[in-house]
């Protein structure tokens, strides 16, 4: 496949309020792919937002949203990815779903980097690997927020062969240029589309950055939010990704051993 649209829906998400943000998210996926989005990423734990005294029982609620998801992913022929409260044997972890055009799981990922510094280690599991989904449009990575700051995560995405790396967050405003700087170093280093939905609005004192972004391997925004809910498109040509690893061959000649 030579070129896709993807998109990304940046909102405001409402903590605990799992029917109004499955709301809003089904009416804007319907609206992108009414417009041949073929890819559509949603942000980090957009059901619930970070309700943490609450995620057992909104956890609960997940596996009738991922139902919902896959049916209107079949329908509208679109492939949907973000995370969501995930219950394993009493634990809870946020997790990444990708759900394929025919509407089944093709991958998860939990979150690996818990943030600390606002105590998500303290009510979250972290994951033990990295991701690399299969979809009709290639090998997809996930990343979610903290992730980020992480680049040999996303090196060993791309070379378990991703093509594009998908970032599902919550970002701060006060981080905001840190963002969008970490961004661009994923996908020229990696050679990679980066696809990044952050959320916007306020959880108490807390703002958002929004600045969704989709971006070139080469590290040109092809499209870009603000700090208003959007939704965002852009073309992803897959012959552009490949000329530039050809021309700038960096994971080829990658020297692993001196690296220590």
């Amino acid at each position: 496949m030579k070129s896709i649209r993807a998109g990304i829906i940046q909102f405001d998400v409402k903590l605990g309020d799992v029917d109004s943000n499955l709301k809003k998210a089904k009416q804007r996926i319907r609206r992108l792919a009414g417009q041949g989005v073929r890819m559509i990423v949603l942000p980090e734990m957009w059901s619930t937002g970070f309700a943490n005294q609450e995620l057992g029982r909104l956890s609960e609620t997940t596996p009738g949203i991922l139902d919902e998801i896959s049916r209107l992913a079949k329908e509208t022929n679109t492939i949907i990815i973000g995370s969501l409260p995930e219950k394993v044997e009493g634990k809870i972890f946020n997790t990444a779903y990708l759900v394929d055009e025919k509407g089944g799981i093709s991958g998860t990922y939990q979150k690996i980097h818990l943030f600390s510094l606002t105590g998500e280690d303290q009510w979250f599991h972290g994951g033990q690997r990295g991701v690399v989904c299969p979809t009709s449009v290639g090998p997809v990575g996930l990343l979610i927020c903290y992730d980020l700051r992480f680049p040999e995560l996303c090196r060993s995405l791309t070379l378990k062969g991703a093509k594009i790396i998908v970032v599902m967050a919550q970002w701060p405003d006060s981080r905001a240029a840190h963002w969008k700087t970490l961004l661009a170093a994923r996908a020229i280093e990696n050679q990679v589309f980066v696809l990044a939905a952050n959320r916007c609005g306020k959880d108490h004192d807390l703002s958002y950055a929004g600045h969704s972004r989709i971006i070139s391997p080469y590290g040109e925004v092809l499209a870009r939010a603000g700090k208003k809910g959007a939704s965002i498109t852009a073309a992803l040509n897959f012959s552009l990704l490949d000329q530039f690893r050809e021309t700038i061959p960096c994971l080829k000649e990658r020297v692993p051993e001196a690296y220590g």
